[in-house]
């Protein structure tokens, strides 16, 4: 996978909306195309499933489907393919995937033990605040 993500050349500007949309889509085909590699290179089958990872690069996708400039999409994709060929390089590592696309925007869970439930407000607020 990291050989075909390689041969990978700037794309030239997009001269239209539909053209910037169908590039969107063929990243997203690639992203779906790289996962079972990423997982395997991550060890990531303890944490998540492929279907999850898929779900998390559609999510990243979609948070920009307002957009409407083709410039800018093209500047979008551009910054999608270099995080793309960071992940399948092994520029980053595991806990950077698991962190960005596996917690993502939930943030980390915590279990509230009994001791915990006997705090006091102030420190009720501390461990919230510092933990989100």
């Amino acid at each position: 996978m990291a050989h075909m993500l390689k041969n990978v050349k700037v794309p030239p500007n997009s001269a239209s909306l539909e053209e910037a949309r169908a590039r969107t889509f063929e990243f997203f085909r690639m992203c779906c195309r790289s996962i079972p590699h990423v997982m395997d290179i991550y060890n990531l089958h303890d944490v998540v499933s492929p279907s999850q990872l898929r779900s998390a690069a559609a999510a990243e996708v979609r948070k920009n489907a307002n957009v409407t400039n083709p410039k800018v999409i093209d500047m979008l994709l551009f910054k999608g393919m270099e995080e793309l060929m960071n992940i399948v390089n092994q520029s980053k590592q595991r806990h950077h995937i698991v962190g960005q696309y596996v917690v993502g925007n939930q943030g980390l869970v915590q279990d509230v033990s009994a001791k915990d439930r006997d705090a006091s407000n102030f420190l009720k607020k501390f461990y919230s605040s510092n933990y989100s």
